[in-house]
């Protein structure tokens, strides 16, 4: 499977409305699968991150020219000021996307990352999946980017943001996590904490 991570901005007090709309445009897909919906709360605000899976690359290139050529993407119409398609593939030795109930508080975490430094971070984090356990039990995917610049993004879901870094601190006190030589080819890093919309897939 492929995926779309969609970015939507727009006006602070309009995010339920976008939240809404982008389900709408998902549903009248005719590829595609809508797996995530989130409103951010600490990063960037203003901010919908929609998540989308697709069995073919014709699917997901069918959908993002939808998008592309509509006068009104994901129906946001006035609302909607900036708009960002990302396409990715899973890590391939991850199991397959599992959506439901996952904790409620997300985080979708990005590395850019060094020209080169793809294959080496697959390897550093199928090193590391088995000892943290613990920890990336709470891993929802993490996919690399298939075009713009190289890096992946990784998407976790935690009953709130004290697991979060309760699970964090034990990993790394244990020494299992960081993936062992993953931080090496990390360029810039980011983090979104962001809150399922209502009718979100993963909630």
């Amino acid at each position: 499977m492929l995926y779309e991570l969609t970015t939507l901005s727009c006006p602070l007090l309009a995010l339920a409305q976008i939240c809404e709309r982008a389900r709408s445009w998902a549903a009248e897909a005719e590829g595609g699968t809508l797996l995530g919906c989130w409103r951010t709360d600490i990063g960037t605000l203003g901010q919908v991150i929609v998540l989308r899976g697709f069995d073919t690359p014709e699917a997901m290139t069918a959908e993002r020219r939808r998008a592309l050529m509509s006068a009104a993407p994901f129906h946001g119409g006035d609302l909607l000021t900036a708009m960002i398609m990302d396409s990715y593939a899973p890590f391939p030795f991850l199991p397959p996307l599992r959506t439901g109930a996952r904790g409620g508080v997300y985080e979708i975490r990005t590395y850019q990352l060094r020209p080169g430094g793809l294959a080496p971070t697959l390897s550093a984090w199928e090193a590391a999946i088995g000892p943290a356990k613990a920890y990336t039990d709470h891993l929802v995917t993490n996919l690399y980017a298939l075009d713009g610049p190289p890096r992946i993004t990784h998407i976790w879901a935690f009953a709130s943001l004290e697991e979060r870094a309760r699970l964090r601190a034990d990993a790394y006190a244990a020494g299992i996590w960081p993936p062992k030589g993953g931080p090496d080819q990390i360029l810039s890093a980011t983090s979104t904490i962001g809150l399922p919309a209502p009718g979100s897939p993963l909630s």
